[in-house]
């Protein structure tokens, strides 16, 4: 793997361990409807996707008639962005050494969010937690089309840093992050710290995967770059 030119952060078990406000924020817009809470444990299962998704997935879990789902899930997605805004970080922190991490790389390359979280809330999050000062551009899934592992955002990125994709790491925690490296042909660092564990090796991918660091810390990437000649971990 060649050293990259920029970074693009995934947000939600990257950054910010944030299964905590997002547990609080759903389940405040299911409280608004007389709907029953979920626990942790469930919520950060569904995490990944962007909030229609979650909501889409506490829908079925609670077995709420498709009839008149689409309208519940409209209001539960008004109430969740509420709840969000109003409280960007509740319930949330940021992972150990990003801060750090973030300070030390800004210094040497553009750093961009690349998240399922839509923009408006991921800049909340962002600014409450003291992060958004890093970053120059953040890129959420407004549309359902720019959802990872659709690569369009980090080809939109790319685009508009002036580089070519391959020029562009991403790293994140989960499966949509490295599938839409993966599509976009981006490297690719897996966020060891994050929601999503992995087995030792992938799973064979369907289409030649981009190079894949594996990071146990932040640290681990600050490590890997300044590596003589950064060794690529299969």
């Amino acid at each position: 793997m060649t050293r990259p030119c920029a970074i693009a952060f995934d947000l939600d078990g990257t950054l910010i361990d944030s299964a905590g406000g997002i547990a609080h924020a759903l389940n405040a817009a299911l409280a608004q409807d007389g709907l029953p809470a979920f626990d942790l444990a469930s919520v950060r299962a569904w995490i990944g996707d962007g909030p229609d998704l979650l909501i889409a997935r506490a829908l079925e879990a609670i077995a709420v008639p498709a009839q008149g789902r689409t309208e519940l899930a409209a209001r539960l997605r008004s109430s969740f962005d509420l709840a969000t805004l109003r409280a960007p970080m509740r319930g949330s922190r940021v992972f150990d050494g990003i801060a750090d991490l973030l300070t030390a790389l800004a210094a040497r390359m553009p750093l961009v969010v690349v998240t399922n979280k839509p923009t408006p809330l991921a800049r909340a999050v962002l600014n409450e937690a003291g992060l958004l000062a890093h970053f120059t551009a953040v890129y959420g899934a407004d549309l359902p089309s720019q959802r990872k592992p659709s690569p369009l955002l980090l080809t939109q990125a790319a685009a508009e840093l002036g580089m070519a994709a391959p020029a562009l790491l991403m790293v994140g925690d989960a499966a949509p992050d490295l599938g839409a490296a993966q599509a976009a042909g981006c490297p690719a660092a897996w966020a060891g710290w994050g929601y999503w564990q992995i087995a030792a090796p992938l799973p064979a991918p369907a289409a030649p995967a981009a190079p894949l660091w594996r990071l146990r810390t932040p640290n681990d990437l600050l490590a890997h770059l300044e590596a003589p000649a950064p060794q690529l971990q299969n």
